[in-house]
């Protein structure tokens, strides 16, 4: 068991959870309801890579641990750079932030998805 990972995901999900509630009461009345939308995206991703995030921690010793702890900080970069993004793109008006470059860090997020999701399926290969 990768415990550093394991911690990084119980916190990933306590933010996710935090993040959601704000998105459902807290932000409706600041932003609009497609706004909403896109924040609740980058939850949701958020939550499933926080998901892969913990089970990859716990499985570490069974699988092949140079993979997983690659597919780990894939997972770590893309809910930093998809969810990420999408927070702040949700938010960008009434935060009253000019970030264009914004836009092209969420598809950088997913593609570091795609290849964490990847190194876990290399992990069980071999071992």
């Amino acid at each position: 068991m990768n415990l550093k990972f394991l911690r990084i995901g119980l916190i990933l999900a306590i933010l996710a959870v935090l993040l959601g509630a704000f998105a459902a009461h807290g932000l409706k009345s600041k932003i609009e309801l497609d706004r909403i939308g896109i924040f609740n995206t980058g939850v949701r991703y958020h939550f499933y890579h926080t998901f892969a995030i913990l089970i990859a921690a716990l499985l570490q010793e069974k699988l092949i641990p140079k993979f997983v702890n690659l597919s780990l900080y894939c997972f770590l970069f893309g809910i930093v750079c998809f969810s990420g993004s999408l927070y702040l793109l949700a938010c960008k008006y009434w935060l009253s932030i000019d970030w264009w470059w914004l836009g092209p860090i969420t598809p950088i997020g997913g593609v570091a998805f795609i290849l964490g999701w990847f190194f876990l399926l290399l992990a069980t290969v071999k071992k």
